[in-house]
C-alpha cells in the first residue's frame, strides 16, 4: 500500500499531468479532424461545374476538341494524376511525422525516488540538411512528367478526334458520290434496257449497267455501316452515347504546310511531348543521384522523455521523493554498411545513363516518324492535285463524249458505262486523298508539339511557353 504524504494527502501531482496531457491531445486530435473534414470538403466539393454546351448542329474541329476537352475520361484522369503529383511536394518535402510513445506499468518499477507508473516520449527525426529539399526536386521533375502526360492525352485526343472527323468528312462525302453515281446509273440502266430493246445495245450492254448498279449499292451499304462504325468512336473520344447523332461536318480546307522538314526536327526537339518527358525524367535521374549521396549520410533524432514517479513505500520519505524524472534525447543513424551505400550510388548513376540514352531515342524515334509521316502527307497532296487539276476533269469530258458518240450511235453502251466507272472512282480517291491529308497533318502536328499552319517566331513561341 501506497504511502501519504505528512499532510494526508495522497500525491496527486503526476496523475493530474496525465490528465493535463489526455485532454490536450484529444483537443488536439478533435481539431485536426475537424480541419481534415473542411479540407476533404473543400477538396471534393468543386468551385465550378464543368459544363459543356451542346454541340451545334453544323460542327467545326474546334467544337469537337473543345467538347472533348471537357468531358473525355482520359484527360481527366491524366489532369488529376498530375494533381495527385502536385500534392506530393508537400509530403515529400514534409518531416516525418513525430512519434509519441506512452508506457503504463501495471506492476511499477521500484526506483529510489519511488515507484515508476508511467512513462511517455516524444521524438522527432530530423533529416540531413539538404535532403528534403533533393527529394522535392525528385517530385517536381515527377509532376513535370505528369504535366507532359497530361499534354501528351490531350493531344492523342485531339489528334484523334481531328483523324475521326476528317475520316467521317470522307465517309460522307463518298456517300454523296454512290447516290449521285447511283442516279445517274440508274438513267443509264434505263437507256441501255430501252435500246436494247430496240437494238441499239446489247445484251452485254444492259447487264454491264446492271453490275454497275450492284456495285453502287453495295458501296453505299458499307458506306453507311462504315459511318456507324466512324460515329461510335467519335462519341466515345467525346464521352458520349455511341449511337448518338454526329451533325454535319463543316468543310475544311487543304493548306500547305508553313515549315519545312529540318524545321519541323527542330520543333519536334523543343515541343513534343515524348521528348519532354525524357527530358523530365532525366532531370528526375540527376535529382535521384543527388537524393541517393544524401542517403548516405546520417538522420538526426531528437526528444523528451518523461517518467511519473509515485512515492516510495518507505516509513522515512526522501527530501525528492515522488519527484518525476525528465530527460533530453538525442541520437542518429549510422550509416556503416559502406557496401550499400557504394549500391544505391551507382543505382542512381545508371539509372541516369538509362535516362539520358531514352531520352536520345525519342529524339531519334521523332525524325524518323516525322519524316515517314511527311511523306505520306505531301503523297495526299500531290494526289489531290493530280486527280482534282488532271485526272478528274479528263474522267468527266471523256464520259461527256462517250455520251455524245453513244447517242450518235458511234461507240456502245459499255463504253460510256465504264467511262463513268472510272469518273466515279477519281471522285473516290480525290475526297479519299483530301481526307488522307487532313489526318497525316493531325499526326504530323501531333509528332512535332504544335500548328505546322500558321509559322510563329522565336518570340511567340517564348510567350506560349511562358503562358503554358
Amino acid at each position: 500500500m501506497k504511502n501519504f504524504r505528512m499532510d494526508g494527502e495522497r500525491n496527486h501531482m503526476p496523475l493530474r499531468g496525465c490528465i493535463r496531457a489526455a485532454n490536450a491531445l484529444l483537443f488536439i486530435f478533435l481539431l485536426g479532424f475537424a480541419f481534415t473534414t473542411n479540407v476533404v470538403k473543400a477538396q471534393t466539393s468543386p468551385d465550378t461545374e464543368l459544363t459543356s454546351a451542346e454541340l451545334p448542329d453544323t460542327l467545326t474541329i474546334a467544337d469537337l476538341t473543345t467538347y472533348a476537352y471537357d468531358n473525355n475520361p482520359a484527360i481527366l484522369e491524366a489532369r488529376k494524376e498530375w494533381e495527385a503529383q502536385v500534392e506530393r511536394y508537400r509530403i515529400e518535402t514534409g518531416y516525418p511525422d513525430p512519434q509519441l510513445m506512452f508506457t503504463y506499468f501495471p506492476e511499477p518499477i521500484e526506483t529510489r525516488l519511488g515507484p515508476q507508473d508511467w512513462n511517455a516520449s516524444l521524438s522527432q527525426k530530423i533529416p540531413f540538411p539538404g535532403k528534403l529539399g533533393k527529394a522535392g526536386e525528385v517530385v517536381t521533375a515527377e509532376a513535370r512528367v505528369a504535366r507532359f502526360k497530361l499534354d501528351k492525352t490531350v493531344r492523342d485526343v485531339m489528334v484523334g478526334i481531328r483523324e475521326s472527323f476528317f475520316e467521317l468528312s470522307y465517309i460522307r462525302k463518298a456517300t454523296s458520290i454512290v447516290q449521285k453515281n447511283m442516279t445517274l446509273l440508274d438513267h443509264i440502266r434505263k437507256v441501255a434496257e430501252t435500246s436494247h430493246a430496240q437494238d441499239r445495245a446489247t445484251l452485254t450492254d444492259v447487264v454491264k449497267a446492271q453490275s454497275q448498279t450492284g456495285q453502287l449499292r453495295y458501296d453505299a451499304l458499307l458506306l453507311e455501316e462504315l459511318e456507324a462504325t466512324e460515329v461510335a468512336r467519335l462519341n466515345g473520344l467525346l464521352n458520349r452515347a455511341p449511337d448518338t447523332l454526329v451533325g454535319t461536318l463543316a468543310p475544311e480546307k487543304v493548306q500547305a504546310l508553313a515549315y519545312s522538314v529540318d524545321e519541323m526536327y527542330r520543333l519536334a526537339e523543343d515541343h513534343q511531348e515524348e521528348i519532354q518527358i525524357a527530358n523530365a525524367r532525366v532531370e528526375k535521374a540527376d535529382a535521384l543521384f543527388d537524393l541517393a549521396r544524401y542517403k548516405n549520410r546520417p538522420d538526426f533524432k531528437l526528444g523528451l522523455f518523461y517518467a511519473g514517479i509515485g512515492n516510495p513505500d518507505v516509513s522515512v520519505l526522501p527530501e525528492d521523493a515522488g519527484r518525476d524524472g525528465f530527460g533530453i534525447q538525442a541520437g542518429m543513424t549510422l550509416p556503416l554498411w559502406f557496401g550499400k551505400n557504394k549500391g544505391r550510388t551507382a543505382q542512381a548513376a545508371a539509372r541516369k545513363q538509362k535516362a539520358e540514352a531514352a531520352k536520345t531515342r525519342s529524339i531519334n524515334q521523332a525524325h524518323t516518324n516525322i519524316r515517314a509521316v511527311y511523306f505520306r502527307l505531301d503523297n495526299a497532296r500531290r494526289l489531290i492535285e493530280l486527280y482534282r487539276d488532271d485526272l478528274l476533269p479528263q474522267a468527266a469530258q471523256s464520259m461527256e463524249i462517250a455520251e455524245t458518240w453513244f447517242a450518235e450511235g458511234e461507240s456502245s453502251l459499255t463504253d460510256f458505262v465504264e467511262a463513268q466507272s472510272v469518273w466515279y472512282n477519281f471522285q473516290l480517291a480525290l475526297t479519299r486523298a483530301q481526307a488522307d491529308y487532313g489526318k497525316y497533318l493531325a499526326r504530323l502536328e501531333r509528332l512535332v508539339g504544335q500548328d505546322l499552319i500558321q509559322k510563329r517566331d522565336r518570340l511567340s513561341e517564348e510567350q506560349a511557353e511562358e503562358e503554358k
